[in-house]
């Protein structure tokens, strides 16, 4: 599965894939009983209501998606705020004053899904806005239950811009922490494979931290340079050159669970030959510069 340029359907697939893992289960679990917001992981080019059947869906959203006109404004919504976030994460208002947000999950330079929270507002609700909507709604020729609308309407969640700050901070490390996830699921995605592939990965594990080429590695399998480099590019989606890299870079991140290890330890002993081309290579992937993950980790100053 070739990450570096994911289609739609790799999304869904590694979105799935997120989902079922136990550090999504239980930062959904917990994201919701925090801070009473639905909370949706959801891939590119999704053409979708993001909190549909959410425990924590607004009940007007809810409303608002059982009328055709109105559903599709709010994916409208959904799609603008989806390309506005695609570097950082971004917040728009729909046409009735809710607030939804959107935080990018990326590797490296390559965005994989988005985060997503909101059917909030940042003041409280009026009478002036609540009639603004309701006009929009009859000119659309929305069937509605304006009674219930309004009951709703009036008890939705009222947040400030600080506290809804600080939830999207918390979205922002998240998408982080799923970027490495979704890292990690690159590298392992290439292992149900070929015989010859399993064979080539396992080469690769053995030897990262040796001067390897892509001739080694055909030579163990028994395959010319030019075969090899084909069937493994087919059989992956990356090519040789970068899933040495990002084995090498998983490597590196895990001798920084160290605290007392060195970035330039760790980088020679994954088989990184300079640093310069270390440095390069992991912001390629992780997203951010080694010394940067490392005070993640462990605050900065630690060597």
């Amino acid at each position: 599965m070739d990450l570096r340029e994911p289609s739609a359907q790799q999304s869904r697939a590694i979105v799935a894939q997120l989902k079922r893992s136990q550090i999504f289960k239980d930062y959904e679990q917990a994201f919701r009983e925090t801070t009473g917001l639905p909370i949706n992981l959801r891939p590119i080019e999704a053409f979708d209501l993001p909190f549909r059947g959410d425990p924590k869906e607004n009940l007007f959203c809810a409303l608002m998606g059982n009328s055709n006109q109105s559903c599709a404004a709010c994916l409208q919504l959904q799609k603008k705020v989806e390309e506005e976030a695609k570097m950082e994460a971004k917040t728009l208002k729909c046409f009735a004053g809710f607030c939804d947000s959107s935080v990018p999950v990326r590797v490296g330079e390559n965005l994989i899904a988005f985060l997503q929270t909101g059917q909030i507002m940042l003041h409280e609700p009026s009478r002036e806005q609540f009639d603004r909507t309701t006009r929009q709604l009859l000119k659309w020729g929305a069937e509605v239950d304006v009674k219930r609308l309004e009951e709703v309407y009036f008890q939705s969640r009222v947040i400030t811009k600080k506290q809804y700050a600080s939830i999207l901070r918390l979205l922002t490390i998240f998408a982080q922490h799923l970027s490495t996830l979704s890292n990690e699921l690159m590298v392992k995605e290439a292992a149900a494979e070929s015989p010859p592939v399993a064979k080539a990965r396992q080469f690769i594990t053995d030897h990262q931290a040796e001067e390897l080429s892509l001739a080694q590695v055909a030579q163990s399998v028994n395959m010319s340079a030019f075969y090899f480099c084909k069937m493994f590019k087919r059989a992956t989606g990356m090519t040789f050159t970068d899933y040495l890299a990002r084995v090498r870079v998983e490597k590196v991140k895990n001798l920084l669970l160290n605290p007392h290890k060195r970035v330039s330890e760790a980088a020679y002993e994954a088989g990184f030959q300079s640093l310069s081309q270390f440095n390069r290579v992991f912001r390629r992937i992780a997203g951010e510069s080694p010394s940067t993950y490392r005070d993640r980790l462990h605050g900065p100053g630690k060597g």
